[in-house]
């Protein structure tokens, strides 16, 4: 059983990790707010822009003149997983539930005889999937020096991922984030970004016949890999979003664990305080009728 000396350092020690978690909070909710605005900002553009892409690829279709990134290579032999997470920790859940998706994914492909190759964006992405994927790593991008997100950082992975395919390197490349719902629901998802692939929707201009100049297959060409850049920033900002909801739901978890196990530590503490009052009350009381 512990001495009283070492409860009441245990108690202090708890309390500080309390003040710390209770700042780091603080800090993220400040942060979340403002990571949240900026992924919901994006989101009508990415629709419209993926609405207008849908369009361009329905009229254009499997035709031999579609650009390279709409129809492929002709094969999925070969994929890439960039598989995009935090810099940091302490986010609860938030990195190593994308890592699982991405790692589940690539033992779906490699049963398939599939070649799986893994981009990580993220040190704690490349820490989760270095021991069972390390083996597929081709490449890591580091964000840490960079304090707020912008549209050249999606760029700059984009042109890595464009060279790449232009290379011959993969076949698909998939990308791997976790969309912002609310402070406690953060959703791992799946985005294949090369070849495009865009959901049919249904808008205003649904029934509208369009006359584009230059071709299609050129505007295509244009567009895609400013595409895939747009999806990649998309992702950027949903996950700087559900970071910080996620680290603000497991500080805020951490910092009620913490005040519960002071309570505990208080009551043991003032049992083994009062335990050794007694006894020496004892000791005292024995020793007077002794005389």
């Amino acid at each position: 059983m512990p001495n009283l000396k070492d409860l009441k350092n245990r108690i202090e020690s708890v309390k500080s990790t309390r003040k710390i978690t209770k700042a780091m909070q603080m800090v993220a909710a400040a942060k979340l707010r403002r990571a949240q605005e900026s992924a919901e900002a994006s989101r009508p553009y990415a629709e419209r822009f993926n609405a207008v892409m849908a369009g361009l690829a329905a009229s254009v279709g499997g035709s031999d003149s579609a650009p390279k990134l709409l129809r492929g290579t002709g094969s999925d032999d070969v994929h890439l997983l960039v598989v995009m997470t935090a810099e940091r920790g302490l986010c609860g859940g938030f990195n190593s539930s994308i890592a699982k998706l991405a790692r589940v994914k690539a033992e779906e492909l490699r049963l398939k005889g599939k070649t799986v190759k893994v981009l990580t964006v993220g040190k704690k992405g490349r820490d989760a999937l270095k021991r069972d994927l390390g083996d597929l790593f081709v490449g890591h991008i580091d964000l840490s020096e960079v304090k707020r997100l912008g549209y050249t950082n999606a760029q700059d992975i984009a042109k890595d991922v464009l060279s790449r395919f232009d290379g011959g390197e993969f076949d698909v490349a998939t990308i791997f984030y976790s969309k912002f719902v609310n402070v406690v629901t953060q959703i791992p998802t799946a985005q294949q970004v090369i070849p495009a692939s865009f959901e049919d929707t249904e808008g205003d201009d649904s029934d509208a016949v369009f006359d584009y100049e230059p071709s299609e297959e050129a505007i295509l060409a244009d567009l895609l890999p400013k595409g895939v850049a747009t999806a990649i920033f998309s992702a950027l900002l949903e996950n700087g979003a559900s970071e910080q909801g996620a680290r603000m739901s497991a500080m805020d978890n951490a910092t009620r664990n913490a005040g519960e196990m002071i309570d505990k530590l208080t009551i043991q503490y003032n049992r083994s305080r009062q335990a050794v009052i007694t006894n020496e009350l004892i000791e005292i009381i024995s020793g007077a009728e002794a005389l």
